[in-house]
């Protein structure tokens, strides 16, 4: 009998690579993708890591490849940024064991600084691109997949989207097909990319391009369902799934590679209809590339250009198109729960950091973490937020322009562990060039001994607390750099911080703190949690201003002014709260009563 499960889209990329023999696969933690390379883990036979970036992790990718065995690389879709260099290079190697590359994509910026569209970077890259809908579809293209890159000698792409990673649905369990590759054997004209090797590989990038289009033509993952009508609608991934929700009746073309598309396969179906209208989220992708194949076709003058497009979306669309004629999908009825914005955890050792830089007021150039929040109310700190690593060398910058304009104000800088191995190592190396010696610079590295955004994953420095990461010591590499003045400081010495790090903003020359204290999520605090005294307690809202969860204001019975109060089932006793109060009204419980 079958096995089935349910799965999400990213258990499921998991399982098709297990299923496909697959035996290396690496990523940089970032969501939606960071569950693929937990799920990993449980399957003994493939070696799995999360790597210190994208660049690196394509690059062990790469190496698998080449020596021989079937290779999965996965990220968000601004990791491809960093790995854009390797990436197009490799691209032009004939290979024999498969290799595939997974995207992320965030339609929406759920949890992402931009929405940018990587089926154009797959087709800018010359990779062939799978565009999965459900769970079941993810497993299937991964082993599909990976047997066309070794059909076909070249590397591909799936592009995935958020919902897909995160949803669920049932997925027929297969065995593993066992699959060993050739050894790697020297050739320069494969694996060493430099002219004159290359020239050849650019009418061979285009020739396999040609070839997956023909095996698309006659593949079944590109489905057709025809009705009545004078209307083909083509789409792919999640869209193709809120189509369905909105008509059923009307003829449809579903595509599993969304490049190259199999352009001789809809040229024959669009003969007859009266129109085509493509439905994809994001860039006009798929239109663009049947309008440069000379089918006409409509898109996005019906469907939002940014978003995800939802069941009222598209039933929207195909309503101001004139394919539907009303509509039928309940109008979203808006609740009056109370919105809350995103909160540090209980006990975050950032908070501490975040209340100080706010109370100093000064400018703060930000990084990307779970600190970014630090730019959102109630802190409100951060005032520049790019990309990751981004910091240290946009506070070079900024610190020259000021300088160049007489303005003298003292910057601070703040970047993760994650961060600082991940892209913040070239910035840190880059900030001592050509400095004059009296700027007024501050760097705080915040070591919570992890990844913490995308869940926990380890961090090049965090063997010391989970015995799981490496042990690689960020206070030792930037004395190694030349760096003189570093202080590793406790955050939750709330008093002793405040001193270190206001002295250091004040100081001259370029100054580093590291904050010490673990991430609260991923090593529980355990002590005793505090209480209000509302007797004591003035009102002041100081406590409220540091932002964590279990703090709030409330009536207290016989008193008529609202006083702060603390949820005892959230609070972890971090003790921040009782340090900034002005009036000694928040007292840790006595556990021994």
């Amino acid at each position: 009998m079958t096995k089935k499960e349910v799965l999400s889209g990213n258990q499921a990329i998991a399982r098709g690579f297990y299923e496909a023999g697959g035996q290396v696969a690496t990523a940089y933690p970032g969501s939606p993708t960071v569950e693929i390379i937990d799920s990993m883990r449980k399957y003994d036979e493939i070696y799995s890591e999360f790597s210190t970036n994208e660049k690196v992790a394509l690059e062990v990718g790469i190496g698998a490849t080449f020596g021989g065995v079937r290779s999965l690389v996965a990220m968000k879709h601004v990791g491809v940024n960093i790995c854009m260099d390797p990436l197009m290079t490799f691209v032009q190697s004939p290979i024999e064991s498969g290799f595939l590359l997974i995207t992320g994509d965030d339609p929406g910026m759920a949890s992402s600084q931009n929405e940018q569209d990587n089926r154009i970077l797959g087709k800018f890259a010359n990779m062939a691109i799978f565009d999965p809908s459900d769970s079941q579809e993810s497993k299937d293209y991964v082993k599909i997949a990976l047997d066309l890159s070794e059909k076909y000698n070249c590397p591909m792409m799936m592009r995935i989207t958020s919902r897909l990673c995160h949803s669920r649905s049932l997925v027929e369990l297969e065995d593993r097909k066992q699959h060993d590759g050739n050894p790697f054997k020297a050739d320069p004209t494969k694996y060493c990319m430099l002219p004159p090797h290359t020239f050849a590989h650019q009418y061979s990038m285009k020739e396999r391009i040609e070839n997956i289009s023909e095996w698309s033509n006659d593949s079944s993952i590109n489905k057709f369902k025809n009705h009545d009508g004078d209307t083909l609608i083509i789409t792919s991934g999640m869209a193709y799934n809120n189509f369905k929700e909105v008509a059923s009746n009307i003829s449809v073309l579903k595509l599993g590679m969304i490049y190259p598309l199999p352009i001789k396969k809809i040229k024959e179906i669009s003969k007859n209809f009266d129109r085509i209208i493509v439905i994809e989220e994001m860039m006009p992708f798929i239109e663009n590339e049947l309008k440069i194949n000379g089918i006409s076709c409509e898109g996005k003058k019906y469907f939002s250009f940014t978003g995800e497009l939802m069941v009222e979306d598209i039933e929207d669309g195909l309503i101001k198109a004139g394919v539907l004629t009303k509509r039928t999908i309940p109008e979203v009825v808006e609740d009056d729960t109370t919105v809350r914005g995103p909160l540090f955890c209980a006990g975050c050792p950032h908070r501490p950091v975040f209340d100080i830089l706010k109370k100093a007021k000064v400018t703060v150039v930000g990084d990307i973490g779970c600190y970014t929040m630090g730019l959102l109310y109630p802190f409100e700190v951060i005032n520049m937020n790019i990309s990751m690593g981004a910091s240290v060398g946009m506070i070079k910058g900024l610190r020259f322009a000021l300088d160049k304009l007489n303005d003298d104000r003292p910057l601070v800088g703040v970047i993760g562990d994650g961060t600082f191995f991940h892209s913040g190592l070239p910035g840190f190396a880059n900030l001592r060039y050509q400095l004059k010696g009296n700027e007024k610079i501050t760097m705080i590295v915040l070591d919570n001994g992890t990844t913490a955004m995308t869940g926990g994953q380890p961090t090049a420095s965090s063997y010391q607390r989970d015995n799981i990461g490496q042990d690689i010591s960020i206070d030792d590499i930037l004395k190694d750099m030349g760096y003189k003045d570093i202080e590793r400081i406790d955050q939750f010495n709330y008093k002793e911080a405040k001193q270190k790090i206001n002295d250091a903003i004040n100081r001259e020359g370029v100054s580093i703190i590291i904050t010490s204290r673990p991430c609260a999520l991923k090593f529980k605090i355990k002590e005793p949690n505090f209480y209000v005294d509302p007797k004591v307690c003035i009102g002041c809202r100081t406590c409220i201003k540091t932002n964590c969860p279990p703090l709030r204001m409330k009536k207290y019975k016989g008193i008529d002014k609202k006083k702060s109060s603390i949820d005892p089932k959230q609070c972890v006793g971090c003790s921040i709260c009782a340090q900034v109060c002005p009036v000694g009204a928040i007292k840790r419980r006595n556990i021994n009563k």
